[in-house]
């Protein structure tokens, strides 16, 4: 379940974003993964009929623009939507049935499991206030909103300052139990967080 820090993800995007961001952390998508080995991507429903493009159910686009909102074209939330069901969200069957499903279980793993990383960090007293901190320190306050779980961490430099940019959680197959992230970013990847000043 990754979540994308909105003023890094808008530095770190080669164009710039349309819209002013918010400092939050707010979903990028919900990606299934392998623990070993490269994740599932762009999987074929497994219904043999082919599927007409579901539409998304408007009762649950209120809080989809609030908790998922396309930080780099908020006037184009939909097609984001649509791109990570079509993406990631059809490697998730049997357990995620379909396109609302799948904008269902995002909604309640946030909304009802408090799975949501800028509160989970708020908790911890670690607000965005640009202030240089510690992977550990960062890594302790999310394993303390997971059962003392690793969650991924990704970063990235701007202008010579490494800022957060996605932190993931991860959780066994039913989204059922947290487990310790796979596949980490490794050292080396311009991606990698090091040991000390990261910028949230």
């Amino acid at each position: 379940f990754t979540q994308q820090y909105q003023p890094a993800a808008c530095n770190s995007n080669p164009t710039p974003c349309k819209d002013p961001t918010e400092k939050l952390f707010t979903v990028h998508g919900l990606w299934p993964s392998n623990s070993n080995g490269p994740d599932p991507v762009n999987c074929k429903p497994k219904t043999k009929v082919p599927q007409a493009q579901q539409p998304i159910d408007p009762s649950l686009k209120p809080q989809l623009e609030i908790i998922w909102p396309n930080v780099f074209n908020r006037a184009d939330n939909e097609s984001f939507w649509n791109k990570q069901w079509d993406k990631h969200g059809t490697c998730g069957y049997p357990t995620i049935k379909d396109k609302n499903h799948y904008l269902q279980t995002v909604i309640k793993m946030y909304i009802t499991q408090k799975q949501n990383v800028s509160q989970i960090l708020s908790k911890a007293n670690i607000n965005p206030d640009g202030i240089g901190r510690t992977r550990k320190l960062i890594e302790n306050a999310i394993r303390n909103g997971t059962n003392d779980k690793e969650p991924k961490l990704k970063c990235q430099k701007n202008n010579g300052t490494i800022e957060l940019v996605e932190v993931s959680l991860c959780s066994n197959y039913l989204g059922k139990h947290f487990i310790n992230c796979p596949n980490k970013i490794p050292q080396g990847s311009r991606y990698f967080c090091p040991i000390k000043d990261i910028q949230y």
